[in-house]
């Protein structure tokens, strides 16, 4: 057991073809990655100040998250680090059990994510339905815009985990005190951003306008920005003084929420910087391996849990990164930020910091990809709403469990639908006309197409206990596409509901793999008839030899009379399974 624990975590490590990947082009991954770093700084200050932890916490899991993450990631082309839908789960874990908190869930999570990996968990990403993944993606923008809102007006942050009522609390402050130089920076700086990339999306407008926000302000002493203020320089040493063992199994349940938002974050960053280029294809479970690895350590240093960074990643790949040489690189000149001009950094405005993440939110927001889901189907209408309102009023996790809950269960509906139970006439085959008619008196047959199974069996069972007054049924099964324990309950509730009737039932063209679950739950000896020419009892492989054994059956009992032996009929049997 503990060799191939061991077998399956070697097999997650880096290979040499990752250094093969780096060698091949490295100016252009080291320009790429001075482009992330531009971006990211802001932002991972953002974050680490919205979490609460501080902006030295986003700085730190830049740079030690992000450096695990592409060295060990699954991905040549993702950029981890504190993103704004992380923060959304970590507010109300620092409001109910503080910092040391928070970082003894990141710890967890990071083993979770491990664990996970070692299981294979990564390739089932692919089964989130796109409408759940665009609505969180709603949600999430929602949330980090309304997060920034008590920074942007200049209004210390009031009391409460619920997003929606720490907005109107701050709101409310501000109208009765407004600090509008706060406000003017943060609007300003969104504008210039979102009015930026439009114009020139290669400039890094967002570092130019904290620069500018940060400048003005020092130069008129505005005291209504409030800055940062002091960050350490340089990263703290690791250690494990933050772990709170007596605390584990309270924060359980939000290391599982941080895990699962962490694993569906990352994989889904990793997917999109696929679809952006030619001949990359990330490794899910290695993905979650260095998100893992990265999470466990960031911790020990300060950080905040991370995930990929979609935003980040997208401009890695629009730069031209390569490799991992690119996120590493991007990790170090943060490194090189934290320990040569953190006190430049503390100057920078909280409200312009407000202002880069309103703009993120808002870039957040594909309109096109929403109005494709919104027409799809009503069912993708629904989910996508469903899923972002959730995310706004619940959380993330609770979130995307609804989204997947309600999409499996219009899936199942649709699928349902498609399951048919169609009576069809006899073959007159080698029959006179007058023994077809005195056949089809007395014998019906119905094909039965589709799944059957629990959603769409009880259906069948009222369809097929409504029969009319007939001596046999014949079930034409070949076509039945899946079947469950349900399925075949219920088949054998109908066909013993119809024998107290004294209707006897056959089947034709049963599958192996439907046998076994006929016969498991005791349906199939239901569907055997005792044929006085056949031998024991056992269903049929084709509707004709079906079809002749429900005569024998009315013969017997004296409902037709005999008649001279058919000749077999072999060529357009098979049409009539």
């Amino acid at each position: 057991m503990l060799g191939r624990v061991g077998a399956r975590i070697a097999a997650l490590l880096p290979v040499r073809a990752d250094l093969t990947e780096i060698r091949r082009d490295p100016r252009r991954d080291l320009l790429a990655g001075l482009a992330v770093a531009i971006v990211a700084l802001p932002l991972a200050l953002g974050f680490g100040v919205s979490s609460g932890l501080g902006a030295e916490a986003g700085l730190a899991t830049a740079v030690v998250a992000g450096a695990l993450a592409a060295l060990f990631g699954g991905s040549n082309l993702q950029v981890s680090g504190p993103t704004g839908a992380m923060t959304v789960v970590l507010v109300p874990i620092v409001g109910e059990y503080g910092p040391t908190g928070v970082l003894t869930v990141g710890l967890m999570a990071g083993v979770m994510l491990v664990a996970l990996a070692a299981l294979k968990a990564g390739r089932y990403m692919q089964y989130v339905p796109a409408p759940v993944v665009e609505g969180f993606t709603l949600g999430i923008a929602c949330v980090i815009g309304l997060q920034q809102i008590p920074n942007a007006l200049g209004v210390p942050k009031p009391d409460g985990d619920r997003v929606l009522v720490v907005t109107w609390r701050a709101i409310e402050e501000f109208t009765k005190s407004p600090n509008w130089t706060a406000l003017g920076f943060a609007v300003a700086v969104a504008a210039v951003m979102l009015v930026g990339a439009r114009w020139r999306p290669a400039v890094p407008f967002s570092i130019l306008a904290v620069i500018a926000a940060t400048v003005v302000a020092r130069a008129a002493g505005l005291d209504a920005a409030e800055p940062i203020g002091d960050l350490p320089s340089g990263l703290p040493a690791p250690s494990l003084s933050f772990l709170d063992v007596g605390s584990l199994g309270t924060l359980m349940a939000p290391a599982v929420a941080v895990a699962a938002l962490a694993a569906l974050e990352s994989l889904l960053s990793a997917s999109v910087a696929d679809g952006m280029t030619v001949g990359q294809k990330h490794d899910p479970d290695r993905e979650l391996f260095g998100q893992g690895l990265a999470n466990i350590a960031a911790p020990l240093f300060g950080g905040v849990p991370a995930t990929g960074a979609i935003a980040r990643t997208a401009v890695n790949v629009r730069t031209g990164a390569g490799s991992r040489l690119a996120a590493l690189t991007h990790a170090a000149l943060l490194a090189v930020i934290v320990f040569a001009a953190a006190p430049l950094v503390s100057w920078i405005p909280l409200a312009a910091l407000a202002g880069v993440l309103l703009a993120t939110a808002i870039r957040m927001v594909e309109v096109g990809s929403l109005r494709a889901m919104a027409k799809a189907t009503r069912s993708d209408a629904l989910i996508l709403v469903l899923t972002a309102v959730a995310t706004l009023a619940l959380d993330l996790v609770y979130a995307v469990i609804i989204g997947l809950a309600v999409a499996g269960a219009l899936a199942l509906r649709a699928v349902a639908k498609q399951a048919r139970f169609d009576q069809v006439p006899l073959d007159r085959g080698d029959h006179s006309a007058e023994e077809h008619a005195l056949l089809a008196e007395h014998i019906v047959a119905y094909r039965i197409d589709g799944p059957l199974f629990f959603a769409a069996a009880h259906r069948f069972l009222l369809e097929l206990t409504d029969i009319a007054d007939v001596r046999v049924v014949i079930l034409r099964m070949s076509r039945v596409s899946t079947m469950d324990a349900t399925g075949a309950l219920v088949l054998k509730d109908a066909v013993e509901k119809l024998r107290r009737r004294g209707i006897v039932v056959l089947a034709s063209g049963i599958r192996p793999g439907q046998r076994q679950v006929l016969d498991s739950v005791g349906a199939l000896d239901l569907l055997r008839y005792e044929d006085p020419e056949g031998g024991q009892g056992r269903e049929y492989a084709t509707t004709p030899e079906a079809i002749r054994a429900a005569r024998r059956h009315l013969e017997k009992a004296g409902v037709l009379p005999a008649l001279p032996a058919q000749k077999p009929r072999t060529s357009s049997e098979g049409a009539l399974r």
